[in-house]
């Protein structure tokens, strides 16, 4: 009988520890989930009559991509049209634009994929009637 017990003890023993182990601190905290940071790339130049100029950047997260027209000056008010596409090296394909883009304008698309990309300012009318000054704010993940 000595023997019995004392070949039991070890796997009793075990089995308290597994038991325990498995009845820690329960929390009802929840899990925060951090999406990752939002990067801005930053573009500017000058528009003028009937021009038109790409800017390509990397996206490397799923998610939101917005092209703001953040400045545009002397005249803020005079539309130009911005668009979003993918860059394939040398060709911009446009899937998104406005237009009538002004100052404080945005073009909002989803990036389904991570890869090249590209954004486009450009005298979408012949309404540029002298140079132009821009800056484009381009935020993605």
């Amino acid at each position: 009988m000595h023997r019995l017990i004392s070949r039991l003890v070890p796997i009793v023993a075990a089995s308290l520890v597994l038991t325990m182990s498995g009845c820690g601190n329960s929390s009802n905290e929840a899990v925060v989930v951090t999406p990752p940071p939002t990067l801005t790339d930053t573009f500017s130049g000058t528009l003028t009559l009937n021009g038109a100029t790409t800017f390509a950047f990397a996206v490397t997260g799923l998610g939101n991509i917005t092209a703001q027209l953040t400045t545009l000056s002397p005249d803020s008010t005079r539309p130009v049209g911005v668009s979003l596409g993918t860059w394939n090296g040398s060709i911009c394909q446009i899937i998104l634009s406005n237009d009538n883009s002004v100052q404080g304008s945005q073009v909002v698309g989803t990036a389904s994929t991570t890869g090249s990309f590209c954004v486009r300012i450009y005298d979408s009318a012949g309404t540029v009637v002298g140079p132009q000054t821009f800056t484009l704010d381009v935020y993605h993940q």
